[in-house]
C-alpha cells in the first residue's frame, strides 16, 4: 500500500526486454535504501525490487502491467515518480493507492497560472462511474484531487512543490500518464451493482 506521496523521482538507465517483460534499471536517492523483493512504487506501478546497489535498482515489469500502463512507452532518460511502501502508524498524507494500475490517460490541456498548474485528462468513458467531484484520483503515483468533470475528461491542480518534486514539470499535452481510481469508490460502485 502507498499514500501517493511520491519521495524521489528515478531516470531510467536500461531497458531490456525479456521475452513479454520488461527489465529496467533505473538511478534514484531512494536505490541505496531499497531491498531485493521489497515493494516500489513506479509512476503508481507497484513493482519489486530485484536488485540495489548504491546509485540504481532493478524491476521487472511484466506484460500485464505494460499493457495497462505508460510503461508501453518508456523509453532511457524518462522521468519516475518513486514512492516506498506505507508504514503501519505512519500518517496517511494522501489517499489509500495500491499500486495497481486501472488504465492510462491522455494530457488534453496543461494550463500556467502563474506559478501553479491545472492538467485536464481525458480517459475511456468505461470508467465514468470510478471517478467524482473533489475525489482522490493517483496520476503517476501522484496523490491528487480531480474537480472539474466532463464526459470523460477531468482537471488537477499541481502546486509549486509537487510540479517541482515530480514528473509533473515534464508533462505535457499528448503525454500519457497511469491512472489508479479509487479504492473505496471501486468496493462501492462493485458493492451498488448487485
Amino acid at each position: 500500500m502507498f499514500t501517493g506521496i511520491i519521495e524521489s523521482t528515478g531516470v531510467v538507465k536500461s531497458i531490456k526486454h525479456n521475452k513479454k517483460n520488461l527489465d529496467i534499471i533505473i538511478s534514484s536517492s531512494l536505490s541505496s535504501k531499497l531491498k531485493i523483493d521489497e515493494s516500489l512504487s513506479h509512476n503508481g506501478v507497484c513493482l519489486t525490487i530485484t536488485n540495489s546497489n548504491s546509485k540504481n535498482h532493478s524491476v521487472t515489469v511484466i506484460n500485464e502491467s505494460i499493457k495497462k500502463s505508460n510503461f508501453s512507452e518508456i523509453k532511457i532518460g524518462s522521468l519516475i515518480n518513486l514512492e516506498r511502501s506505507m508504514k503501519i502508524g505512519d500518517r496517511l498524507d494522501g489517499h489509500i493507492v495500491q499500486g495497481h494500475v486501472d488504465e492510462t490517460a491522455k494530457c488534453v490541456e496543461k494550463i500556467d497560472q502563474e506559478n501553479s498548474w491545472i492538467y485536464v485528462f481525458e480517459y475511456p468513458n468505461k470508467f465514468n462511474d470510478y471517478i467524482i467531484e473533489k475525489g482522490s484520483i493517483c496520476i503517476n503515483g501522484v496523490s491528487l484531487t480531480c474537480f472539474d468533470l466532463r464526459n470523460n475528461t477531468f482537471s488537477v491542480a499541481i502546486i509549486p512543490h509537487t510540479y517541482h518534486k515530480t514528473n509533473f514539470n515534464l508533462l505535457d499535452v499528448g503525454d500519457i500518464v497511469n491512472l489508479e481510481f479509487d479504492m473505496i469508490g471501486k468496493y462501492i460502485n462493485k458493492i451498488s451493482r448487485r
